[in-house]
């Protein structure tokens, strides 16, 4: 409910700003937020975030408890440093840190700056991952992916790849795909070869499990399965999170350019 109050408030405050709105996959944050509180409970100290654009904001506010004035300010491009030229980067391409407490236990959140290429930030993720583990940090990377982009964005299968090999293993990875069925404007049947997006992710082997956002309960339970998976044989899974974008293709939310 509080990720439909800020995604409303931002459109009636800021209309024609890109948020790149969650709606249509806003299960995602009740979901994340459950899962992340079983991971604690099984041992995770540190998760690292590494997303795409669509439902950044949210993620930020809601999971990460980034302050919402701060948020507000971005999008009235009010910047602290004066000194400095320019408005910055962008809202959607920016990161956060924080601590959480769950069941009395501090978890460390990060979620890493990432460009428009979306899923560059993929290999980054893994590597802090890698390094905190190195340290002793019990860390978990968590993969939020566009469809169209895990389906067709090479770093994705390279990561993959990559995932089992004694020089790049993390223990595992949880990908979790936002899957709006369109990528940017173009629809599935023209986009790629295959039924799923997630199809890449076969080459390791990996589960794969496709839930609707509609169904609030199977998807919390598919997030809670994908963590204990995740715990227990330290290898990826995959969360195909197929639900859709409700104010159509437009990269500004605005539904009146793409559905007049």
């Amino acid at each position: 409910q509080n990720t439909e109050y800020l995604e409303t408030f931002l459109q009636t405050k800021f209309p024609g700003a890109k948020r790149f709105s969650i709606e249509g996959n806003d299960v995602l944050i009740p979901s994340l937020e459950n899962a992340l509180n079983l991971g604690v409970r099984n041992g995770i100290k540190t998760a690292v975030i590494g997303m795409t654009h669509r439902g950044r904001l949210s993620v930020m506010a809601h999971i990460l408890k980034k302050p919402l004035s701060l948020i507000f300010e971005e999008f009235r491009d009010h910047h602290p440093h004066e000194d400095f030229p320019g408005n910055g980067d962008v809202k959607y391409h920016k990161g956060y840190s924080s601590r959480r407490v769950f069941n009395e236990q501090t978890l460390e959140l990060a979620i890493l700056p990432n460009a428009s290429h979306l899923a560059s930030v993929i290999p980054i993720a893994l590597g802090r991952t890698r390094f905190l583990q190195q340290q002793k940090q019990e860390t978990l990377t968590i993969l939020i992916h566009g469809d169209a982009a895990f389906s067709a964005q090479g770093i994705v299968s390279e990561s993959l790849q990559l995932s089992r090999l004694e020089g790049y293993k993390v223990k595992g990875s949880l990908h979790i795909i936002l899957n709006n069925q369109i990528g940017f404007t173009t629809t599935a049947n023209e986009g790629r070869s295959t039924r799923y997006c997630s199809d890449v992710a076969k080459m390791i082997g990996c589960p794969i499990l496709h839930v609707n956002a509609d169904d609030v309960e199977t998807v919390i339970w598919a997030f809670e399965l994908a963590i204990l998976y995740r715990q227990q044989f330290e290898k990826d899974i995959v969360i195909d999170l197929v639900g859709y974008r409700r104010h159509g293709h437009n990269e500004g939310d605005e539904p009146t350019y793409t559905n007049p």
